[in-house]
């Protein structure tokens, strides 16, 4: 296998790769003591210069699955179009921004935050017999949803914490599958377009945070031909405020990489990001987490290499860290995690998952291109992609199926 320095100019961005967990407040467990050693401990092995070195995080704008519980910011009164009672909650207060400042600190890289919104209050929804769970948003609260992606980046400035980019919306398009989803709103092309052309974009690119990553989609990799070109034919002044794509895992496996390559031919000014990924997802897994899994990190060492191949410039992990029975989520939606915290025992295990992940946040740092690799005699069991960082050294990542 010859490595050439020869930088691959389809590949050349401003951008970074990034490798990072979701800020779960779901390593809380029973034992108060036990959870704060765990949170303490935490970050340490992701973002330490002794742990993977991660560099940046995403952060949930009111509740998600791993929440404590259901809820979003002002949902009380109903119809405040003016967000009068907007206020963070005990989840911010008590675990998202202690963790975040943690990271802050214990970091030597600047950390970059990106924020995606699950669901607004309910008040601001309406629901069909075809989507009675997540529900659509109301016309008349298009400008108040993007009034409360605002608020919370105000709140998180006055708390000290900059927000590097924000996503358009969790996974809109869930609302038409079949998945159980209980925490979501959907979207449909049209209505997303319009909301970000006419509402979102101008609002954060009006305000003091205008210029903050804006990121649409935050979906899976096949909504990019179903969804998003729909958004930009009805709405083709989304290019003007959007900066690049945010996609998830998880059905990577059954949509083509080509659909990657075509929207970068296409789109060549926006960047693609992955924003979150897990493993036991599914609902023939008959664990959700499996101790000691190397099929797991297996999954995500063959994703993340096949996605930093098609010029995607960073990929996230969901959770830092989950307890045995991949919770705790108040939807039922457990999965699995790089670290499982062992409550009783007051310790945590750190899987294949965490160090696959490791293999690129550790050796991969912030500014690196990516450079060609030809590889001979071609073999269809190695995997492989090969970085030029900026310490003038060259790193090759190999999988060996």
């Amino acid at each position: 296998m010859r490595n050439p320095v020869r930088r691959d100019r389809s590949t050349e961005s401003q951008y970074y790769v990034y490798a990072t967990p979701h800020t779960a407040t779901s390593s809380r467990e029973k034992s108060p003591r036990k959870d704060t050693t765990s949170l303490i401990r935490h970050p340490r092995s992701y973002f330490s210069d002794k742990g993977l070195e991660y560099n940046m995080l995403r952060v949930p704008i009111g509740g998600s699955d791993f929440s404590l519980s259901e809820f979003a910011y002002n949902e009380l009164p109903i119809d405040d179009y003016y967000l009068t009672n907007y206020t963070l909650s005990i989840e911010d207060y008590d675990y998202k921004i202690p963790i975040i400042k943690r990271i802050m600190d214990i970091s030597k890289l600047p950390v970059d935050v990106i924020v995606s919104t699950w669901t607004p209050p309910k008040w601001m929804k309406y629901y069909t017999d075809e989507n009675p769970t997540c529900g659509y948003l109301k016309n008349e609260f298009y400008q108040t949803y993007a009034d409360y992606h605002l608020k919370f980046l105000e709140k998180y400035a006055m708390e000290g914490i900059p927000v590097w980019g924000i996503t358009t919306t969790n996974e809109p398009t869930i609302a038409f599958t079949d998945i159980p989803a209980k925490v979501c709103i959907g979207f449909t092309p049209k209505q997303m377009g319009k909301f970000i052309a006419e509402n979102f974009g101008p609002t954060i690119r009006n305000s003091p945070f205008k210029d903050i990553k804006i990121l649409a989609l935050d979906d899976q990799r096949y909504s990019i031909s179903r969804d998003f070109y729909d958004i930009i034919n009805n709405y083709p002044e989304v290019l003007d405020y959007i900066d690049g794509i945010a996609l998830h895992f998880y059905y990577d496996t059954s949509t083509p990489v080509q659909v990657l390559q075509n929207l970068q031919r296409r789109y060549p000014k926006l960047f693609v990001i992955y924003t979150e990924a897990c493993r036991g997802y599914l609902l023939t897994d008959k664990k959700q987490v499996l101790l000691g899994s190397w099929e797991r990190a297996e999954d995500y060492i063959k994703d993340i290499i096949e996605d930093l191949n098609n010029n995607v410039v960073g990929w996230m992990d969901w959770n830092f860290c989950l307890d045995k029975n991949g919770g705790p989520n108040w939807a039922g939606n457990h999965v699995d995690s790089p670290i499982i915290v062992d409550a009783e025992k007051g310790e945590f295990l750190k899987q294949p998952m965490f160090y696959a992940m490791g293999h690129f946040s550790k050796f991969i740092p912030r500014g690196s291109r990516r450079i060609r690799v030809e590889k001979k005699p071609s073999s269809k069991y190695i995997n492989e992609v090969a970085f030029l960082t900026p310490r003038n050294t060259v790193v090759l990542v190999i999988y060996n199926e």
